[in-house]
């Protein structure tokens, strides 16, 4: 049964998807759902069963390898959805990577079994895939770049803006273990370049928590 306030989130914070018998397919199939901050979405291991379409809020992206160290990928914010869903959900694969809410988050939920059926079906839909596939691909290119060629404080300062960003705030409320996980780093030498950058007048630092000059 189609969900009228469903459908007016689907034409407010996803206006690509044009096409009326698309957004109205949304809004009869889409599932509502709530996270509160520090919640894991989809853990490594799980099997994908519904593509998420971001509403509010923002969800923080992280690989793991075999030994349990983690690498933050990227944030997904409002009107986008995660590519590598998408892989997971049409291939039937498990998932590859740690999705968790970085402050409250509200997303419509897609089942899987129309990912692919849109792909046909509406134009929208696949422009809107095939878009989201190559944004996040720049996205990790970015990443890889960081990791192979800028310094810990280029990345530290990087990571802390699309964080304040996602957030859409200049205080960022995180331990530096916490950073530290994210990159794949020791929490001293994200204490001592913390430091550094506050000697600097950058940022000022506080109990758990930060704020970006």
């Amino acid at each position: 049964m189609l969900d009228e306030s469903l459908l007016d989130l689907v034409r407010k914070h996803f206006p690509q998807i044009a096409e009326k018998g698309l957004q109205e397919e949304i809004a009869t199939v889409g599932k509502l759902t709530e996270y509160s901050a520090g919640t894991v979405i989809m853990d490594v291991g799980q099997y994908v069963k519904m593509v998420p379409l971001v509403i509010t809020g923002a969800i923080k992206v992280l690989r793991e390898d075999e030994d349990g160290h983690e690498l933050f990928l990227y944030y997904l914010q409002g009107g986008q959805t995660c590519s590598m869903s998408f892989t997971c959900c049409m291939m039937n694969k498990k998932s590859e990577i740690r999705t968790i809410a970085e402050e409250n988050t509200r997303m419509i939920g897609i089942p899987i079994r129309y990912v692919d059926e849109w792909m046909t079906k509406y134009q929208s839909w696949k422009n809107f895939v095939m878009q989201t596939y190559d944004y996040r691909m720049m996205e990790l290119v970015r990443t890889i770049d960081s990791i192979a060629f800028h310094h810990m404080d280029e990345r530290l300062l990087a990571y802390l803006d699309k964080k304040a960003k996602a957030t859409n705030s200049k205080i960022i409320n995180a331990t530096h273990q916490e950073i530290a996980y994210d990159l794949n780093a020791s929490r001293e030498a994200v204490s001592r370049l913390l430091k550094q950058l506050e000697n600097d007048g950058q940022l000022k630092l506080g109990r758990n928590k930060i704020e970006l000059k």
